[in-house]
């Protein structure tokens, strides 16, 4: 991989991590097309690495619901803050049980199957569809919602399945507003990928032994920029418009990832 493909790849994680189209769909599609031939380890190292930088993106852009929610936690009450922050660590449950004791099934799923990412995008443009039927309201997420979100979070750990996309359809299925469910589902996400840096990091499965740390800075850095701007731009496009037109994108993308199968 060189630097152009490097920042290729983290303008996709930045401009797809927000939007329900899947980015580590787009990032294994990408890949597969860039005749990436790194072995799946240091594929999922810079496919972590990446959502590392839109993780950064997405605490810069809600810097003031975070602190506000910091702010209510420490006032050692049982308010709407607090309840959030609960809601939080449930919906973590799912998929911090599969990452634990599938980690390793999970990471042979980013070896750049096209036909797999494809298929999977397909599920996405379904669940986007049912989604987009179902009637607005504004409900705020519940402690119930917020495991059942966490499963759909869990799932969509595999490639093509988006994770806004199953967060907040799943949200929205359950009668949840979007625009709460959208908030809900960029947040949720956050603790996790810090969660899953500090694992790597004092376990020692991120090395920077034989690894091409100035492309991987690149990349962290595409991918953080285009975070900023899809995240202030794009957030709004997501809760405002509605979810049909994602799930048409990922359903085609889906089909010709499945065809680009047979010749790539």
């Amino acid at each position: 991989m060189d630097y152009i493909d490097a920042i290729i790849l983290g303008i996709i994680q930045g401009f797809t991590e927000f939007l329900p189209v899947s980015s580590s769909g787009h990032l294994e599609i990408g890949k597969a097309i860039l005749g990436d031939t790194s072995v799946p380890q240091e594929s999922l190292l810079f496919t972590v690495i990446l959502h590392f930088a839109t993780a950064l993106s997405t605490l810069v852009v809600f810097r003031k619901d975070i602190i506000q929610i910091f702010g209510g936690i420490l006032k050692f009450q049982w308010n709407e803050e607090t309840q959030f922050a609960v809601k939080i660590i449930l919906s973590m449950i799912p998929a911090v049980f599969l990452g634990l004791f599938f980690e390793e099934e999970l990471e042979s799923f980013f070896g750049g199957s096209l036909a797999f990412v494809g298929s999977m995008l397909i599920v996405t443009a379904v669940l986007l569809w049912f989604a987009d039927r179902a009637k607005n309201t504004g409900k705020a997420v519940t402690l119930k919602d917020s495991i059942i979100i966490g499963v759909a979070q869990a799932i969509a750990m595999l490639p093509g399945i988006s994770r806004s996309g199953a967060t907040i359809s799943t949200s929205v299925l359950l009668g949840n507003d979007r625009t709460k469910a959208a908030r809900f589902s960029f947040l949720m996400v956050v603790p996790l990928i810090f969660g899953k840096i500090a694992k790597d990091l004092l376990s020692g499965e991120i090395s920077t032994q034989n690894t091409q740390l100035g492309v991987m800075g690149v990349g962290f850095v595409a991918a953080f920029i285009c975070g900023l701007i899809a995240c202030t731009w794009m957030i709004s496009l997501v809760r405002k418009s509605k979810l049909w037109y994602f799930s048409v994108y990922c359903l085609l993308v889906g089909i010709i990832a499945i065809i680009s199968s047979f010749y790539v």
